[in-house]
């Protein structure tokens, strides 16, 4: 009897302080970029949406974007296709273009929607180029080299997400874009995900990778970082491969008006639970400045 009070109290103590945070975030815009090796893993998937789904049941908008780079890769190689990459892009010509809409939009998009919506008609995947909702440039490598269909995001349309979530649905967006001639670009999910929490004016941007977060020179963990200690760690080459995007899509979006921004280990149980429910949280928070956070964050 006694282990089974202590086992309740404990769980009446934990969801009395989460009610904080979810009054504190009710009718807020969090955009979540979701990838990595937590997006290849079947158990953390599921964990994801089920998160996804109790974050909109108490009134948070989530909005997700997702790229699909390791599934891209593998089914090149499944049709003997040599993926190349310069700068850390993938070199995007047409056949390859044709197979990253198909990876992306035609399996990695709905099976993130069909996860959530076991939980209920709650989600609808869109690609960035349905309704002009990624109007993208063709974007050039180093010294000018040609990407093929890699492009950069030009413009968000956010009226059609809004729209989305006046109606409490949660999108899950594919990072592609097309330009004013119907031309469909690959583009980096990081990016677009910093542009988009822009866009749409979000509270929040939290990227969930297969890294615990920003690490120091030390190899220590960064569970706190400014504007200015991140650009001193891009200007100092301390931040490398593809962490680079999500540091640079963090500054971006923190510059364009977002409150908080996140690089989380995804791969840990209730990740996203934790980091927006818990002062503890599982990775590395970047805020503008140190200056404006609150005794205990």
């Amino acid at each position: 009897m006694d282990g089974s009070n202590t086992d309740k109290h404990y769980k009446a103590k934990v969801l009395t302080e989460v009610l904080p945070y979810i009054k504190m975030y009710r009718g807020k815009t969090v955009v979540i970029k979701f990838g990595g090796n937590a997006m290849e893993n079947d158990e953390i998937r599921r964990m994801f949406a089920s998160d996804i789904v109790l974050m909109r049941y108490v009134g948070i908008n989530p909005v997700i974007i997702h790229g699909g780079g390791p599934q891209i890769t593998e089914y090149m190689k499944k049709l003997s296709m040599e993926p190349t990459f310069v700068d850390g892009h993938r070199v995007t010509d047409s056949e390859t273009m044709e197979l990253a809409k198909m990876v992306l939009v035609g399996k990695v998009n709905k099976e993130i929607v069909s996860l959530i919506n076991r939980h209920g008609p709650l989600s609808m995947g869109l690609s960035g180029d349905d309704g002009n909702l990624i109007v993208a440039r063709k974007k050039l490598g180093g010294d000018g080299a040609d990407l093929g269909w890699v492009g950069e995001v030009e413009r968000i349309n956010a009226e059609i997400i809004l729209e989305l979530l006046s109606h409490e649905l949660v999108p899950v967006i594919a990072s592609v874009g097309t330009d004013s001639e119907g031309n469909s670009y690959n583009i980096n999910a990081d990016t677009v995900a910093g542009e988009m929490a822009v866009a749409l004016d979000a509270d929040k941007i939290i990227y969930m990778t297969n890294v615990k977060g920003i690490i120091s020179e030390q190899g220590e963990l960064l569970s706190k970082l400014d504007l200015a200690g991140c650009r001193m760690m891009m200007g100092a080459g301390a931040i490398t491969s593809g962490m680079i995007p999500k540091v640079a899509s963090c500054v971006r979006a923190l510059e364009g008006g977002v409150d908080r921004a996140y690089i989380i280990d995804g791969t840990a149980e209730h990740a996203l639970l934790l980091e927006i429910f818990t002062r503890e949280g599982v990775g590395t928070m970047i805020v503008r400045s140190m200056d404006g956070l609150l005794e205990g964050e």
